[in-house]
């Protein structure tokens, strides 16, 4: 190596520490530290699920207005929309069809801030999976008043609107404002929804957290 100019040397090493620096930054940069997935107004949404759900969707909330005089019915199990001027004031947390309120009176119940998990009529039809849903419900009495046991499960039906996608048979749903807004407007609010082919208490669990009664357009403490 005596005999090799100096200049050389030094390029040399410059190309080896560049090389290093670019194989660095690939590893920095790998699929595992990808960006973020876009936000709706503070919330996630196209973020990967549970292998048997889909990402949340967040539709704007346009409709809101009460209605009284007609029948709703929804495109699909729904996070906000028009709806009865009556709502259920400390519901019980889980429904059956013959019990169950009619779908625009719980749809007022999301705009206070109520999580529903909508279940249609193949988890009726199948005891054990009727049964997981009642356990998972009946954690969220509200006998305590407590804003974290916001939550109603809730058959859906053909009568009420729309079908579920295919394969999904359950839809979580919160209707968002920011709670931060001053003078809350209805420009901030979003239905968020999350359809799954099956649901356990962790992800109800989750979704309550995610998704709390205080960040409802007419949330807390109205709705107790």
């Amino acid at each position: 190596m005596s005999g090799v100019p100096r200049r050389v040397l030094l390029v040399a090493v410059s190309v080896l520490v560049a090389g290093a620096l670019a194989v660095l930054v690939v590893v920095l940069r790998s699929p595992d530290d990808s960006p973020t997935p876009a936000t709706d107004a503070g919330r996630e949404v196209g973020a990967a699920g549970p292998a048997d759900c889909d990402p949340v969707r967040g539709e704007p909330a346009v409709d809101h207005a009460h209605v009284d005089d007609q029948t709703l019915r929804y495109p699909a199990p729904p996070a906000s929309g028009d709806h009865s001027g009556r709502w259920a004031v400390l519901p019980r947390p889980f429904y059956t069809v013959a019990d169950r309120p009619d779908a625009a009176v719980l749809v007022h119940n999301l705009e206070h801030g109520y999580n529903i998990l909508w279940y249609d009529l193949t988890v009726v039809d199948d005891a054990e999976a009727l049964e997981r849903v009642r356990e998972i419900a009946e954690v969220y009495t509200l006998t305590g008043r407590d804003p974290a046991d916001a939550f109603i499960a809730a058959p859906w039906s053909a009568a009420d609107g729309g079908p579920m996608p295919e394969g999904r048979h359950y839809a979580l749903t919160h209707w968002y404002a920011d709670p931060e807004a001053p003078g809350r407007g209805r420009t901030d609010e979003i239905g968020y929804t999350r359809y799954c082919a099956t649901v356990d208490a962790d992800l109800v669990r989750q979704w309550m957290a995610d998704y709390p009664l205080r960040d409802a357009p007419e949330g807390y403490p109205v709705n107790m």
